[in-house]
């Protein structure tokens, strides 16, 4: 089954809410979503980001916070991550990273 991180769910809210048709945007968002099991931060969230956090910044190479928080979910689900956003994601150290 195919799996979000609930940061990835956030980021999808909020912009469907400041869409100009946020109605529709809204119900497009619970289209994909019905499909897909949500999966959420345990124990060993805090860790892992702290550490990605110290490494990539050691290296220079920061990344946002946010999509820092949507690596670390797969990371720790050993999950590669579909984005378009190859060039922020590839920052961060083991994070398999897969474009469309």
């Amino acid at each position: 089954m195919l799996c979000v991180s609930v940061h990835v769910v956030c980021e999808l809210r909020a912009g469907a809410e400041l869409a100009r048709k946020a109605l529709a945007e809204q119900e497009e968002v619970d289209r994909l979503l019905s499909g897909l099991l949500v999966a959420y931060p345990d124990d060993r969230f805090p860790v892992m980001y702290g550490r990605l956090f110290a490494a990539t910044h050691r290296t220079g190479r920061s990344v946002a916070s946010m999509d820092l928080l949507i690596g670390t979910a797969a990371l720790l689900d050993d999950a590669a991550l579909v984005t378009r956003n190859v060039k922020d994601f590839s920052r961060i150290p083991g994070l398999r990273v897969l474009s469309y």
